[in-house]
């Protein structure tokens, strides 16, 4: 178990050491012997975690989606009106990717130029899998006839669709703005699809 937890430490520890590479660097800059020495640990310890450097940076943007997840689950799991926490959901999905790379001054597009052939294809599974918890909202609100019977896997993506244009992708952070102005678009977005969800239940 130790040596479980240890493995799991060190994987964290190399990145966190990605993400202030990025940061501070860039991409093309970053090197391997570099998050070794941020991470405090030998250069192939970090091959024994990743294979590449392109697999630890895409792991990196993997752990952001995973953490964004876990707190679409709270959302989702929470007490409350469920047209209230889609609403929730579709402000968080923006404003935790935003805070989650705030502090890099590229947007993510520019700063991984080098793999975005790769970077495209973990975006699209990625948006994939946050599709899926809005699909579960989607569905009980149906079921709860607060929406109308609306094409959830079509809804779904259509949803993320609406909000990717605050994500910090073709804009960097400082281009898309301080958070608190991300968030007050977002919600003015939000507020528009879920009112029209709420409008397909008045019609049906």
């Amino acid at each position: 178990m130790r040596g479980t937890v240890m493995r799991t430490d060190v994987r964290e520890a190399i990145l966190d050491a990605v993400d202030r590479r990025l940061a501070r660097f860039g991409y093309k800059k970053m090197t391997v012997e570099g998050l070794a020495d941020d991470a405090g640990i030998g250069k192939g310890t970090v091959y024994l975690h990743f294979p590449s450097k392109e697999e630890a940076v895409l792991s990196h943007i993997d752990r952001i989606v995973e953490r964004l997840c876990g707190r679409l689950d709270t959302i989702a799991s929470a007490d409350g009106a469920v047209d209230q926490r889609l609403h929730k959901m579709l402000v968080e999905r923006v404003t935790f990717r935003l805070s989650a790379v705030q502090h890099y001054t590229e947007s993510l597009n520019d700063l991984l130029s080098a793999i975005r052939p790769l970077l495209l294809e973990r975006r699209r599974r990625h948006f994939e899998r946050e599709a899926d918890h809005f699909e579960r909202m989607l569905n009980e609100g149906r079921k709860a006839g607060v929406f109308g019977q609306v094409r959830v896997p079509t809804t779904a993506r259509a949803l993320i669709e609406a909000t990717n244009s605050l994500l910090p992708y073709s804009l960097s952070p400082q281009e898309l703005g301080d958070l608190a102005e991300v968030r007050r678009r977002a919600d003015a977005i939000a507020d528009l699809l879920v009112g029209g969800l709420r409008e397909t239940a008045i019609r049906d």
